[in-house]
């Protein structure tokens, strides 16, 4: 971990999450989930593939970086307007700076040709959205868990 994202992680508790999700009513599902589980995450939702790709930037209304973080896992729809997922994780691959970031598939339905694509893609997991609410609050204290807690990810930020 390079020493600026290192007294980054000391200094603050909360990491940050970029959702890429243009389903109003699945992001309601997502801030409540994460709420409940009392996540030490600041949540990003950005509601389509071009935003996500403006975001990661710092491009446009995302260009200040106090307000407009670099997450630390980023969660991506597949199915968005403008840009979709793959589209997305394509160009975040293609980034020298970025192309470690965390990146998990939040999906509708997992089809085979998909999941196979996202990972040919460079996804680090794929998973499928629970159709009940209580699916969603155990989703997100899972993934809360592996990828903050007790996977150890690569120093993702390449200078």
């Amino acid at each position: 971990m390079n020493l600026h994202r290192e007294m980054n992680a000391v200094a603050s508790p909360t990491r940050t999450l970029l959702v890429a999700e243009d389903q109003p009513a699945d992001v309601l599902l997502l801030r409540r989930a994460f709420a409940k589980s009392q996540a030490r995450m600041t949540l990003r939702f950005v509601v389509d593939g071009q935003d996500a790709i403006d975001y990661l930037s710092g491009d446009h209304q995302y260009a200040d970086r106090n307000l407009n973080p670099l997450p630390d896992l980023m969660l991506l729809d597949i199915k968005m307007p403008r840009l979709d997922g793959f589209e997305v994780l394509l160009w975040l691959r293609h980034q020298p700076r970025l192309r470690r970031l965390p990146v998990s598939i939040l999906s509708s339905c997992a089809l085979v040709n998909e999941v196979n694509r996202a990972y040919d893609l460079g996804v680090n997991c794929f998973l499928v959205k629970p159709q009940e609410p209580d699916g969603i609050s155990d989703l997100v204290r899972r993934l809360e868990e592996f990828w903050l807690q007790i996977n150890q990810g690569p120093d993702w930020l390449v200078e």
